[in-house]
């Protein structure tokens, strides 16, 4: 079984969002989508100061067996990027939750966190795949 923390929410396309304490929203992938990707081999990320909305694309994760874009879960800013996966994307296999986060934003509106799942829902939705 995947690893999902109880304290983070979680998106349909299989990212995970932690709130900060500046306001920000810190997203990575959860174990699961890391899991089905296998290791991954080069990441891109998107570009501090670019604004998206919901659900749109906003990054690449490339593995040895496929890519995938990352969808951004949240309307906003993005306001710092994990430089570390640059030279290092294998850390989101290894920790998806800590030194594998890919970007932070600054939401439009907060209230849209309230909208994705708490790791229960999350869970429930996966083992429906």
């Amino acid at each position: 079984m995947s690893d999902i923390p109880e304290d983070l929410r979680y998106s349909e396309s299989h990212e995970w969002l932690m709130l900060q304490e500046d306001g920000s929203v810190r997203v990575g992938i959860t174990d699961y989508a890391q899991d089905a990707l296998g290791d991954l081999v080069f990441v891109e990320l998107p570009e501090v100061g670019t604004s998206y909305v919901a659900d749109s694309e906003c990054a690449l994760v490339e593995s040895v067996k496929s890519a995938s874009d990352l969808i951004c879960p949240l309307s906003g800013e993005i306001t710092e990027v994990n430089e570390e996966l640059e030279d290092s994307p294998e850390l989101i296999n290894s920790s998806p939750y800590d030194a594998g986060w890919i970007f932070a934003i600054t939401p439009d509106d907060e209230s849209e966190i309230d909208t994705l799942m708490d790791a229960d829902a999350y869970r429930s939705f996966i083992e429906e795949e």
